[in-house]
């Protein structure tokens, strides 16, 4: 269903967890994006990255104001496929079904962190490979070794997180390469890590984790804020006064 920009899939965190891990048993690449206010109106504003973002296999809605345009528009049953959530819920599946795993992006002391926490808690987790990408355009020789890498470790379910839009356009231009299932997961390593801390659980239902993380971070986050949550209310608004006509 289109929001604003995106596709969006109706469905809800455990149907997309159980559609992750049914895809891995196909041997074949696939990526997953987790939508958010954030990433609409970086669609919006870029034809190529809409692109992107709607080529992938699936587009979920991690954002809540998402989930309540979706509800808006007669999708009563669409729920909230948080980045975080999703990534524990395909980890435990995982884990249970011994499907090999690997992580990408963040800093080498957090995948560590995050792969400790990991098997702590689902300790049949198979983690194959994990690499942290350098903070600069890798050039064609790196780049051809990182496939390789990746490739060899025998992983069929990669989580990037390299945030957006970088982690939508790595997946979209490895999409060919990688016989995996790509799940974006944003900022899901470090709350795994422990790096960082999940908003408070009424924060979370009120749909305010934008603000938790706002007060948290305010000089990363204050002009993407208010460059993205306004303009989506009017361009939602509009949406929707066109679908009632």
């Amino acid at each position: 269903m289109r929001v604003v920009s995106l596709d969006l899939e109706v469905t809800d965190l455990s149907s997309a967890a159980d559609q992750v891990i049914a895809w891995t048993a196909e041997a074949s690449a696939r990526y997953v994006c987790a939508a958010n206010v954030h990433m609409t109106m970086e669609a919006h504003d870029s034809p190529a990255f809409q692109r992107v973002v709607n080529s992938a296999d699936s587009v979920v809605p991690d954002g809540a104001p998402l989930v309540w345009a979706l509800r808006a528009l007669g999708h009563r049953g669409a729920g909230r496929v948080f980045g975080p959530d999703l990534m524990e819920s395909v980890l435990e599946r995982a884990a249970a079904a011994g499907i090999p795993v690997g992580f990408h992006g963040s800093t080498p002391e957090t995948l560590a962190a995050m792969s400790s926490e990991g098997l702590r808690r689902w300790p049949r987790l198979r983690i194959v490979h994990m690499e942290s990408p350098p903070f600069r355009s890798t050039t064609i020789e790196e780049e051809e070794a990182l496939v390789a890498r990746w490739i060899a470790s025998g992983a069929r379910l990669l989580l990037v997180g390299l945030g957006c839009p970088k982690q939508e356009l790595w997946m979209a231009a490895h999409a060919s390469r990688l016989p995996c299932v790509m799940v974006g997961v944003g900022q899901a390593f470090d709350v795994l890590a422990g790096v960082r801390r999940r908003p408070p659980a009424w924060m979370h239902r009120a749909g305010l984790g934008w603000l938790y993380r706002l007060i948290k971070e305010p000089r990363r986050l204050w002009r993407r804020q208010l460059a993205s949550n306004p303009r989506f209310l009017v361009l939602f608004a509009q949406q929707y006064v066109r679908a009632l006509r």
